[in-house]
C-alpha cells in the first residue's frame, strides 16, 4: 500500500514538473517567491487594519501566530524529524527534472510554503464576516497556486504539500477559536434595539 502511494506521489510530481513552459516557470517562480508576498502582506494588513477597525488588535497578531507556528512547525519539526529528500535532492529523480527556480533546502516533508499560505487563507477565510466572500475565494486559490508552484517546481511531493495545507488549515482554525473567544469577551456585540 505504501509503496502504490509513493509511485503515485512521484508520478503526479513528475507529471506536474513535465508540464514545464517558460511562461509557466515564471509564473510558478512568481508565486513560490516569498519576497513577493512581502509588499502583498503589507497591502492586506492595511485592508484588515481598515475593513475590521479595532479588531485587528487582535485579528493581526493571531493571523500572524497561525502563520509563525505553521512556518516553525513544519521548518523546523517536522523537515529534521521526517528528514525526506526533497524532489530535486532525491538522486534516483533529480537528473530527469526540470529545476527552473533551483532547488532548496535538503528535506522537504512537509512544505512550508503549503502550510503558510493556508494558514493564512483559512484564518482569514473563518475570521472575515460574509460580504468578503470574493477575498476568501482569492486566498484560497492564492494558496492552491502557491501549493501547486512547490510541485511543480520539484521542491516538494504532493503529499508534502498536503500535508502542509493540512498542518496550515488545523493551526488557523485554533487561531480562529482563540479569536472568537477573545472577540466575544473583548469585543461583543452591539445591543440590538
Amino acid at each position: 500500500m505504501i509503496d502504490h502511494l509513493q509511485a503515485l506521489d512521484r508520478w503526479l510530481l513528475v507529471s506536474a514538473n513535465n508540464a514545464a513552459t517558460p511562461a509557466l516557470d515564471r509564473l510558478m517562480i512568481f508565486f513560490s517567491d516569498r519576497f513577493v508576498w512581502f509588499p502583498a502582506y503589507l497591502v492586506l494588513v492595511v485592508a484588515l487594519c481598515y475593513y475590521v477597525g479595532r479588531r485587528a488588535t487582535l485579528l493581526l497578531p493571531l493571523l500572524g501566530l497561525s502563520v509563525a507556528l505553521a512556518d516553525s512547525i513544519s521548518s523546523r519539526f517536522f523537515k529534521p524529524y521526517f528528514a525526506r529528500l526533497r524532489p530535486c535532492h532525491d538522486p534516483d529523480l533529480s537528473a530527469t527534472l526540470n529545476l527552473a527556480h533551483g532547488c532548496g533546502g535538503q528535506f522537504g516533508f512537509i512544505s512550508s510554503h503549503a502550510a503558510n499560505a493556508f494558514a493564512l487563507a483559512v484564518f482569514l477565510g473563518l475570521a472575515l464576516p460574509p460580504r468578503f466572500r470574493l477575498a476568501k475565494v482569492m486566498l484560497l486559490v492564492w494558496a492552491a497556486l502557491v501549493s501547486f508552484s512547490r510541485i511543480y517546481l520539484a521542491a516538494h511531493y504532493p503529499s508534502d504539500v498536503l500535508a502542509g495545507a493540512t498542518l496550515g488549515s488545523l493551526l488557523a482554525w485554533g487561531c480562529y477559536w482563540l479569536y472568537r473567544k477573545g472577540a466575544q469577551r473583548w469585543y461583543p456585540a452591539a445591543p440590538t434595539a
